[in-house]
């Protein structure tokens, strides 16, 4: 045992989370603590771990929430990589935010659905132009022989599209996770932690309810 590893440990005492503190749309509480996280200067707050699962085998990675509304969460990546071939076998997946400044984490659970091609035009076309070029020069998940193979790659799309716009590629755009399940986990001393959930009910309302920590 790597006793080193074992003796790492943050105590949270920053605030608590009760039931009054909550708003009844848990969309709404969650732009509350986005708003907090914003506020607090958390590097990159919007930072968030899509866990999918094909064939019983989960997986998980970091991706960039890039929208939020009353209808989901939305992101954006390559339709052919991994994850989105995982999405299609499986279209159920979870979401984490973890926002250490706040001693804040919450949990998403939902289904995804893409976004339309407007949607996904509308965001490609305010991207940085290097992102742009590298959505068509990263065939994602794919082989990759060598960083000079991409650089490569990226140098021949970057001469071919000199001087004019970028368009998207067909094989890039957005998901939106739709949720069913919400859980508002705020650190609390002795690992005595508080978690609140929203659940959605069959008539489209939302239960909260506390659980153990």
């Amino acid at each position: 045992m790597d006793h080193n590893i074992a003796k790492l440990r943050q105590d949270y005492n920053l605030k608590g989370l009760d039931e009054q503190d909550l708003d009844p749309n848990p969309f709404t509480q969650f732009k509350l603590w986005f708003d907090e996280a914003l506020s607090a200067g958390v590097v990159e707050p919007n930072a968030m771990v899509l866990s999918t699962v094909s064939d019983g085998r989960p997986s998980a990675r970091v991706v960039l929430l890039k929208d939020l509304d009353q209808a989901g969460f939305t992101f954006f990546t390559n339709y052919e990589s991994k994850k989105a071939k995982e999405m299609e076998s499986d279209p159920f997946v979870a979401v984490t935010f973890f926002w250490k400044e706040l001693e804040r984490q919450v949990r998403i659970e939902g289904k995804v659905e893409k976004t339309t091609h407007q949607e996904s035009a509308e965001y490609f076309a305010v991207r940085p132009r290097g992102s742009q070029i590298g959505a068509w020069a990263s065939t994602q998940s794919e082989h990759l022989a060598s960083r000079a193979e991409l650089e490569e790659r990226t140098l021949l799309l970057e001469q071919k599209f000199e001087g004019a716009e970028v368009p998207r590629p067909p094989h890039w755009g957005g998901y939106r996770v739709i949720p069913h399940y919400f859980e508002f986990w705020q650190g609390r001393s002795s690992r005595l932690h508080d978690r609140l959930v929203y659940k959605k009910t069959d008539e489209g309302s939302w239960e909260i309810e506390r659980l153990y920590p």
